[in-house]
């Protein structure tokens, strides 16, 4: 068994990774950074299937490029699938609106669609003498962790979250002898989620008792819906825009992905969706504003802080992980948002709310214990070292591989 990343190992984005054994070649994901300009995992040879573990960008968004070129079977879940196609469509845009090279056509795109292979959890597909095994990977709705079985058992986890959500429930240990995790959180933990989620409806209530309007810059795949079904009850008027509308509509096509249809359902009802200028221009005047981008990269979200910025009442209130190099990212350290070429100082309230979708370090390293693997790779992360040193002292055999590094776990560790 040989494995290539092709990038997504010491950062967060762009994560790409092949693996062969027995003459076959299967392709994990395949995806770009949200940065300015974006950037792009290294060029992908043809694979005879690929596997694509959920529908955020930094995982699925170069896929149509693999498919014009190459065409090989697409395997995913339902949900999936109708988020990465919107996400795909979308990300064509913005290129073309920033004046980025397209790296791919919508004829690539369909040309993905046409390739695809839907599957479910508990389903296993054989390819090239393999067998590869579908599990609920916890971090979205459709997200999915492979299970690869052949002369040796592999488990690539993609993102994935051991704790219970709004959206879905937990991913679950999977026997293993090589397993690849995220380490996104590697050195990290999250606080108590229910403390979490009881101060942000707080903070909200708080911002719009004294006057000002709290801006969620959110994904569009997940976060939306969870901070929609947060603020359901809590009397505010909450407003959203951009995808968000879109994606929970296709979201409440595969209630066997989600932990509460019925819940979303009546999120969806509490809350009032923006289909214009004129209904942007409302949306000023209520309560709580979630729109995409999550990171501040384009969307309707930088329009609204560019009303809002100067004012010291109004609030910013961040619920995802800000990758290096984003608006998003900038305007948390730095205090500044760059606004149709203008670099702006925010005077708003700025804060950052954990509501990740990620399991934390203690949660990894449970996860990697009872998996009972004895080689782990970790990728995914901009900071390794202090969950390969705890996987270490546990006794396992840790590898940090590097872009275009070609590993055979079961031998010598690598970089650690």
């Amino acid at each position: 068994m040989k494995l290539r990343f092709l990038g997504g190992v010491a950062e967060v984005g762009r994560l790409g990774m092949l693996l062969e054994e027995g003459g076959a070649r299967l392709l994990f994901d395949y995806g770009l950074a949200p940065s300015d300009p974006p950037k792009y995992p290294e060029p992908c040879p043809p694979v005879d299937m690929a596997f694509l573990s959920h529908s955020h960008l930094d995982h699925c968004g170069m896929l149509p490029q693999v498919a014009g070129k190459h065409a090989p079977p697409m395997a995913m879940t339902k949900p999936t699938w109708l988020m990465a196609e919107l996400l795909q469509h979308d990300s064509l845009k913005v290129a073309k609106a920033e004046g980025y090279p397209t790296p791919y056509t919508s004829a690539d795109i369909r040309t993905l669609e046409d390739s695809l292979a839907l599957t479910s959890y508990r389903d296993t597909l054989p390819i090239g003498g393999m067998e590869v095994k579908f599990h609920s990977a916890g971090h979205i709705p459709g997200s999915t962790m492979f299970e690869v079985r052949g002369e040796r058992t592999l488990l690539f986890t993609g993102d994935m979250n051991t704790a219970d959500t709004g959206l879905v429930w937990g991913a679950h240990p999977v026997k293993c002898d090589v397993l690849v995790i995220e380490g996104t959180y590697s050195g990290r933990d999250h606080p108590d989620r229910n403390d979490t989620r009881k101060r942000f409806v707080e903070r909200c209530i708080e911002v719009a008792d004294s006057g000002g309007i709290v801006l969620c810059p959110a994904f569009a795949v997940g976060r939306t819906q969870e901070i929609m079904m947060l603020l359901a009850d809590s009397g505010l008027e909450v407003w959203v825009d951009g995808m968000g509308r879109e994606v929970t509509h296709r979201l409440l096509e595969c209630p066997p992905f989600l932990r509460d249809h019925g819940r979303l359902q009546r999120a969806l009802r509490a809350v009032k969706f923006v289909h214009s200028n004129h209904g942007r221009r409302l949306a000023m005047e209520g309560d709580v504003i979630v729109s995409t981008s999550g990171m501040l990269e384009g969307g309707p979200a930088l329009g609204y802080l560019e009303q809002m910025h100067d004012q010291g009442r109004n609030a910013v209130f961040f619920s995802g992980f800000q990758v290096p190099g984003t608006n998003g990212r900038r305007l948390m350290e730095e205090g500044i948002v760059n606004i149709q070429g203008v670099d702006e100082r925010v005077r708003c309230a700025v804060e950052r709310f954990d509501f990740s979708a990620h399991a934390g370090h203690s949660e990894l390293l449970q996860f990697a214990k009872a998996t009972g693997a004895g080689d782990v790779v970790i990728m995914h992360s901009d900071n390794r070292g202090p969950l390969a040193q705890a996987l270490a002292e546990m006794g396992l055999r840790v590898h940090l591989p590097e872009t275009n590094d070609d590993l055979f776990p079961g031998g010598a560790p690598q970089h650690t």
